[in-house]
């Protein structure tokens, strides 16, 4: 009779323990997290300017108009932007709790992203680097 070799032993022990892991959490219920909760994501801006004029036209003051946003969603209510300067952008989640946010420049190059929390609760993002501004379309999540 084959006596088996202590690698063949060992494979075939790691091998009931990734099957038995693999049907414990199988069968393990996990609730998903409640929309907007503490983590979750509470709000998303795609920020493009309007139709043939792109983000340079964002006006210098908050408006919540669609015609500035290709997609948008909030917890909280309305969402606001401004043009504060080139390629420095300010967004409002208007009634939204969120602390943190993470911003990604969009166009056929684009650029480098920052964002900051201001200390009136809104976004600032800056496109390109602060040397190197630019106008260009960008999404923010905020969570």
């Amino acid at each position: 009779m084959h006596r088996p070799s202590p690698s063949v032993v060992l494979a075939l022990l790691a091998l009931f323990f990734a099957l038995g892991g693999t049907a414990f959490a199988i069968g393990t219920k996990v609730a998903p997290q409640a929309r907007c909760a503490q983590g979750a994501v509470r709000g998303i801006a795609e920020v493009t300017g309007q139709v043939d004029h792109g983000a340079a036209n964002i006006p210098d003051h908050y408006t919540s108009s669609t015609s500035y946003f290709a997609r948008r969603f909030n917890c909280g209510g309305a969402i606001e932007v401004k043009r504060a300067d080139t390629g420095t952008f300010q967004v409002k989640f208007v009634g939204n709790a969120a602390t943190s946010a993470v911003a990604s420049a969009a166009g056929p190059d684009p650029a480098g992203a920052t964002v900051a929390r201001m200390p009136d609760g809104s976004f600032q993002v800056v496109i390109g680097s602060h040397q190197i501004p630019e106008d260009e379309s960008f999404t923010i999540v905020v969570f």
